[in-house]
Order: C-alpha cells, then structure tokens, then sequence
C-alpha cells in the first residue's frame, strides 16, 4: 500500500511538473512573433521611447500578436443546458489565436485604426484594458489571473537590460529573450515562466489525468494484495512443513524428512534439509559405533589383565618376573590405545599443537624407515626406496615422523613373508607426492575407504591379535589433512595396499 501511494505521488507530481514545463514551452514559441514584431517597431519609431512613454501602447501590439487575454465569466445562477462540465472555459471565452500573426485583425478591445506606427485613441485603449462585457443579462466576466495569460508577464528590457516596461518586482524572475536586429542585439523581452497550473481547463485536464493514476494505483494495489495473499499462503504453507520438520530434528528424531517439490529456493532449502538430517543420521550413528567401538577396545585388554591377575591371585599362575612382564604387555596395550583416543579427540577439537618448520621430506622418510631396517629384514620384507632430492614441506617434523611410523608398522603387522616394501617421493603439480604400497594379503575394494576410519578393520587380513589398535591409519589421516594434504588408499600392483599422500610443497605455499 505505501509503495503505490508512492507511486501515485511520484506519478501526480510528475506530471505537473512536466506540464507547466509544457506550457512555458507553448508560452515561450507565441513569443518568436512579438520579438520580430517589436524589432520592426524598434526600426521604424528609432527606439523603445514610443512605447515606453504609454504603456497602452504596449498592452495593443501584444494583445495584436500573441492574442487577448482569456477571460472568464463569474457562475452563472444557473446551469445552462451546454455548460461544459468540470469548469472548462467555454468557446466564447477562448484565446483568438488567430490574432498571432502580425497581420491579423486586432482582437477584441483593440481598435482597427490602431497600429504600431500611429497613436491608440484613447477611447479603444480604455476598453482594451477594462473586461469585455457579454451579452445583456450574461454574467460579469472578470480578467484573467495574471499567471494565466501571458502578457500580464511580459516585459521590455534596453539593449542594457534595463526594464523599460513591466512590473519591476517580477524583474528578477524574469527570463530574457533577446531582440536582434541586423545582428545587434536592440534590446530584451522578458517573461515570467508559470510555476503552476492556474486555469480552470488546465487543472480539470491535471485533475483527469490524477484521477486515472488514482484508478490504476488502486487496481495495481488490488491486484498486488490479492497476488501476495495467495503467494502468502503458498509460501507458509511450504514453510510451515520445513518449520515442522526443523523442530523435530531438534527433538533428536533425525530420521524426520521434508517433500521436495518444485524447483525453485524453497525446493533446494527443503532438499538442503534433508541431507542435513541425513547428516545428523550418519554423525548419531557413527558416534555410537565409535562408543561402542570403544568400550569393545578397552573390554578386551582389561579383560586379559583381569584374567592374568586372577589367576595369581587363586594361585594358578605364579606371581614372577614372566607373569610381571606380561601384564606389563596388556597395560602398555592398553597406554597406547587411550593414548591413540586422546590424539583423535585432541584432533577433532582443534587443540593438537603443531610445529611447523620446512624440512626435505626425502630426509625424514628415509630416517624412519632406516631405523626399522633390521626389524624389515627380520619379518622377510624387502625394501625399495626411490626417494627425490630436495622435497621441501612446511610440516612438523615429529607429526609427519609419527605417519610415516604408522603406515610402516601397518606394513610390518599385515604383510606376508616374503614380501615387499616399496616407496616412492616425487614432486608433482606443486605438491610432494609419496606412494607407499607394500605385497600382499590385499584389501576388498569395499573396505579400501574405509580403512582411515576410526577403529576399522579387515576381518581376512587385520586382527586385534596381531597388536593393532585400529586407530593409526585414522590418526595419520587426521595429522596429514592438517598439513593441508590427503592420504588415499587404493589396490597395489604388488598385492597389498597402495598409500598415496600429497603434501603441499613450501614453493607451492609462497606463491
């Protein structure tokens, strides 16, 4: 509603701006005669004296080119049959326009004999400036408003711009048209643009036209609430339903789905909100694998010390050094694995410091696996190592030395005797890349994105006998994405598994 009140403002005032400016324009063309009028007056008396020193003689050469003023009758008593509605000015009231050109018949109130080159008689200048009278028993007519004609608003300026004729208070307003003759500018005329609309047919006309920006105002404005009525309750309807399904998330039922329909905002936030809760779905119950996971982990290593415990308690078992040591074993089992839990958890909370320094990756691969060198050729597992120079990265030293650690005790674990080790660094596209892939046994294609996952394992190949946790190929992913890289694993022609990490170089950083 206010937009099309605005709209009608904006359209009402518009309009009569540009109409007064329509009329100045009109106002502004009748007067290209009356300049050659009066430059022709000027040549022929010698000057502006003749018509400067009686003004009467002024009022006749411009009422005889530009035409009379229009006049209107005081209300008749009655309404006369052909009384044109709405005020307009009936006919016999009307400018003669037909007195624009120089050689016309004077108008109304101007006497024939008089002319430009003669003096008026004073008897045909007293009525050219007294109101017309109409016929016996018409109502009175009185002027014109001074606005509403033109030459109540004219005046005559020297060659120096002083006013010579017209009325001195409006002189300031008054815009100059200037008066040439032979190429020599002779004098001014000067005339006071309309700031508004003061005749009775030009407010009828402006009144008409409002009243049609009124109607369509209030049929856009009509139209325009019953459209937005309808989109309304369209519109809340669909919100309604994604508002329903959003409270019940919030009650913890994530398995809470919305209809998609259509293919505009509404359809892609509803599509949006489902995959949400299929989210919220796949978080609930990966968190309660995980805790379950958990407790299953930590059951059996404090089941196996409880066991051991018990049976030197009831005298089963002797109380010495090899008893000792193997619950040393089961405890520092147990060390690791709630060691392992807290770095994943330190991980997923944003608070495992790193330190970052450039260091040769090539350099700290070739350590680690150095220093596991006897225990590789122990468990029959041949290495090859085909390490580039050079390979700069901006990690830390003691979290990459911890991922290379974990893949190689992965490889150490699962690995078939005889078998082999092979490793690679290479740069590529700005990135250092390692491919860590050792023989067999293999993993099922199924299970190869999924053995960064958290307490995962391969039930053919990956037991918890042979000492695995299940969580350092999850905490070697997480430091890996921390140094803004990735690790994947996919089959190896060799028969195992095929680790590729990419790590982002410090060249590759700096640009």
């Amino acid at each position: 509603m206010a937009l099309a009140l605005v709209t009608y403002g904006v359209f009402s005032w518009s309009f009569d701006q540009g109409f007064v400016e329509y009329l100045n324009r009109a106002d502004e063309a009748r007067l290209t005669p009356l300049i050659s009028r009066l430059a022709e007056i000027h040549e022929q008396r010698g000057g502006w004296r003749w018509l400067a020193e009686d003004t009467r003689r002024w009022i006749d050469v411009t009422r005889a080119v530009i035409g009379m003023p229009r006049q209107r009758r005081e209300p008749p008593p009655s309404t006369e049959p052909n009384a044109d509605r709405g005020g307009a000015v009936s006919p016999d009231t009307r400018p003669s326009f037909e007195n624009a050109r120089a050689g016309a018949p004077p108008g109304p109130g101007t006497s024939p004999s008089t002319s430009p080159g003669s003096p008026a008689p004073a008897a045909s200048t007293q009525a050219a400036a007294l109101p017309s009278a109409g016929p016996a028993g018409a109502p009175a007519m009185r002027p014109a408003d001074p606005l509403l004609t033109i030459d109540p608003r004219l005046m005559l300026f020297d060659a120096n711009r002083e006013l010579l004729i017209g009325r001195a208070e409006m002189a300031n307003e008054a815009v100059l048209k200037p008066i040439v003759a032979a190429k020599d500018t002779i004098g001014y005329l000067g005339y006071v643009p309309r700031l508004k609309m003061v005749e009775s047919i030009e407010k009828v006309y402006s009144a008409q036209q409002n009243r049609k920006y009124a109607a369509i105002g209030a049929a856009m404005l009509a139209a325009g609430l019953l459209v937005g009525a309808v989109l309304a309750y369209w519109l809340s309807r669909r919100i309604r339903r994604l508002a329903s399904g959003a409270a019940s998330l919030i009650q913890g039922d994530y398995g809470a789905r919305v209809a998609v329909k259509g293919a505009d905002e509404l359809a892609q936030l509803a599509a949006d909100f489902n995959r949400l809760g299929d989210t919220l779905e796949a978080a609930r119950r990966a968190r309660q694998q995980w805790i379950a996971d958990i407790a299953h982990e930590l059951r059996t290593p404090l089941a196996a010390l409880r066991a051991e415990i018990e049976a030197m308690q009831d005298g089963v078992r002797p109380l010495d050094m090899r008893g000792l040591g193997a619950l040393a074993q089961d405890v520092a089992r147990l060390s690791r694995l709630v060691e392992d839990l807290h770095l994943l958890s330190m991980s997923d909370l944003g608070a495992l410091s790193y330190h970052r320094e450039p260091l040769d990756l090539g350099e700290l691969i070739d350590d680690v696996v150095g220093a596991q060198g006897h225990t590789l050729r122990e468990r029959g597992i041949a290495l090859d190592c085909e390490l580039a120079d050079d390979v700069r990265v901006l990690a830390d030293g003691t979290r990459l030395t911890q991922v290379f650690g974990n893949l190689l005790q992965n490889t150490l674990r699962y690995t078939d005797a005889p078998g082999r080790l092979q490793v690679r660094l290479a740069r590529r596209d700005g990135q250092a890349e390692v491919i860590w892939q050792d023989s067999a046994p293999g993993v099922p294609d199924a299970a190869l994105p999924r053995l960064t996952d958290r307490l995962f394992r391969v039930d053919t190949s990956r037991s918890r006998a042979g000492g695995g946790s299940g969580l350092g190929l999850a905490i070697a992913d997480a430091i890996v994405k921390a140094h803004d890289g990735s690790l994947h694993a996919q089959a190896s022609p060799l028969g195992g598994v095929c680790w590729t990490l990419r790590l982002p170089t410090v060249e590759a950083r700096v640009r």
